[in-house]
């Protein structure tokens, strides 16, 4: 049986089959492909140099592969998280800078512990803190600010960083109209060209890497780089070596923050796509596996000189559709990665950084996406708002993007204790189909003598109070009330304050009259009120399994005082 940290056993033994084997040697080769030129570009967009993205693109994903649980999850450089390391290192040194580059491999390795943290202690949980609507904000937001930041790489203009992100493109579209540099310019435009036009026509083919060396083939030919085109200039042949990064308590205590939302919403976007592919390859996913994967590939990467990283969504995607089987296919990948490191890192030189550019804003272009907050607009009004708040609040504060996260989180959180302190409560009555409806809904007739009412969630001390109003506000519309019905279908718990609040409402009612009658109780509102006795208090005789039953009982116990025949709760 595979354990926690042997995890690559449950299909090691499926590289035995020839065909799994090629599959898996194919796709990991088809997936670096596109890697290579991806994760470049994403360095540049967390501000390092272009090769510490092919840093994080060796060791991380055979990690991954080797300790998550998902055998087709590609992990690597991403660019929302890319974003986000930029945006938490930017404060602290200058961009690419020594202690720029000594912050991101730090970072690394905070997200790597807190991810993995969360694993080991089965808290996978904490990661559904981050909803549908603020990670649905935040991705749109996220997504413009990343494609708006590499318009100074298609016009070959130079900014200084402003407070602000909307700031800092303002002054990039006024240095464009003012100082374009044209060869810039119609070198991302044949990069954008190549790749939209190979995608639509040759979509089989790598559009990302044959751009790539189109562009570095034509920067070599034309001298790009004489003619004051920016290119990714020399990279360092070989592979990472091991260091450990400076634990400066100052530093980490002010990257701790930043570490938590990458970890979490790096985590969202990998959990995300590797439940994707496990509903289609029928394969069980493990949450708290996955984050122990992705943590231990987040460490190495901080180890080896790299930066935050993630499961990729198009990379996953390219690695299921040329057929990856198992985790091997990411090892294939990392081990091409490792090649290109030792051999082919001069024929990188030339490639412009406008072609980098142009693979950023293609690659996050999909990322917008409207309908989502529309759906979420039309599901729950509030979910929509907060949606729309969460991506607003992004824009406006980016560079300082975790404000926008926080922020959501907090909304979504106050806004499921506001909807969990009032929940819903109906008054049922019959309907003409047998079954007991809301009565405000279907504007249905009531009994004088007898009211059912439905609790529609948890009763612990934040509605414990509002429940109680509720029961007296139905009790004083009906002077000559006798009994009272709680359906408890709804009552997933019951805490002491909302046994204590039942229990003197109990008492109170029945001084005056009134008895309560509680039906359809889940298992964990009989435990409760078994050990506290409040079932003896109250009489066993008034808890039943159906509403019916406690109809009968209250018909039974009125006797002929009261014409049961012409109940509006009778069945007829």
């Amino acid at each position: 049986m595979p354990g926690r940290f042997t995890p690559f056993f449950a299909w090691s033994s499926q590289l035995r089959n020839s065909d799994t084997l090629r599959a898996d040697l194919i796709a990991g080769i088809t997936v670096a492909l596109v890697l290579i030129p991806q994760s470049m570009a994403y360095a540049q967009l967390a501000g390092l140099p272009a090769y510490y993205g092919l840093y994080a693109s060796f060791l991380p994903p055979i990690v991954a592969a080797l300790f998550g649980s998902s055998p087709q999850l590609a992990t690597g450089p991403v660019a929302v998280v890319s974003l986000l390391a930029a945006a938490s290192l930017q404060p602290l040194a200058a961009v690419g800078s020594e202690g720029f580059i000594a912050y991101a491999v730090l970072l690394a390795v905070l997200v790597g512990i807190f991810q993995m943290s969360l694993g080991l202690l089965r808290l996978g949980v904490v990661v559904d803190l981050l909803s549908y609507p603020v990670v649905v904000g935040f991705t749109n937001a996220g997504a413009l600010i990343i494609a708006t930041s590499q318009l100074g790489k298609l016009f070959g203009v130079n900014t200084a960083k402003s407070e602000h992100h909307y700031e800092t493109v303002y002054n990039t579209l006024l240095a464009a109209m003012q100082n374009t540099h044209w060869p810039t310019f119609w070198m991302a435009l044949l990069a954008l060209t190549l790749m939209l036009g190979m995608k639509r026509y040759v979509p089989k083919l790598p559009n990302v890497l044959v751009a790539v060396a189109a562009t570095t083939l034509l920067s070599w030919i034309t001298r790009f780089e004489l003619a004051g085109g920016s290119v990714v200039g020399r990279i360092p042949e070989g592979l990472p070596g091991f260091s450990m990064p400076n634990f400066d308590m100052s530093a980490t205590g002010r990257l701790i923050t930043s570490a938590i939302v990458i970890a979490l919403i790096g985590f969202m976007e990998a959990i995300a796509i590797a439940k994707a592919m496990a509903a289609k390859t029928r394969q069980r996913l493990d949450t708290n596996q996955e984050l122990v994967g992705q943590g231990m590939s987040n460490i190495v990467s901080g180890l080896f000189s790299g930066y935050p990283v993630s499961g990729s969504f198009s990379r996953s995607a390219v690695n299921i559709a040329a057929g990856a089987r198992t985790g091997f296919s990411s090892i294939v990948t990392g081990a091409v990665v490792a090649v290109a490191l030792l051999f082919l890192t001069p024929l990188l030189y030339h490639l412009p950084n406008a072609t980098l550019g142009s693979v950023i804003i293609l690659a996050v272009v999909n990322l917008v996406r409207v309908q989502p907050i529309i759906h979420a607009w039309k599901a729950e009004h509030q979910d929509g708002v907060i949606a729309i708040i969460t991506f607003f609040l992004t824009l406006y504060l980016a560079p300082h993007l975790e404000w926008g996260i926080v922020t959501g989180v907090g909304l979504s959180i106050l806004l499921f204790f506001i909807r969990s302190m009032r929940p819903r409560v109906a008054e049922l009555s019959r309907f003409q189909d047998g079954t007991l409806r809301d009565i405000s809904v279907h504007r249905l007739p009531t009994s004088d003598k007898i009211a059912v009412v439905r609790f529609d969630g948890s009763l612990y001390f934040g509605n414990a109070g509002y429940f109680e109003d509720k029961i007296l506000e139905v009790v004083a519309s009906k002077p000559m009330l006798a009994y009272i019905i709680i359906d408890g279908e709804g009552i997933n718990q019951l805490d002491s304050t909302g046994e204590e609040v039942l229990h003197h409402l109990a008492e109170r009612l029945q001084s005056n009259g009134i008895q309560i009658l509680v039906a359809r109780m889940k298992k964990q509102f009989m435990d409760t009120i078994r050990a506290t006795g409040l079932i003896e208090k109250m009489g066993e005789q008034h808890f039943f399994a159906r509403i019916q039953n406690a109809l009968d009982y209250a018909w039974d116990s009125m006797g002929e005082s009261y014409d049961r025949r012409s109940c509006p709760l009778r069945r007829q």
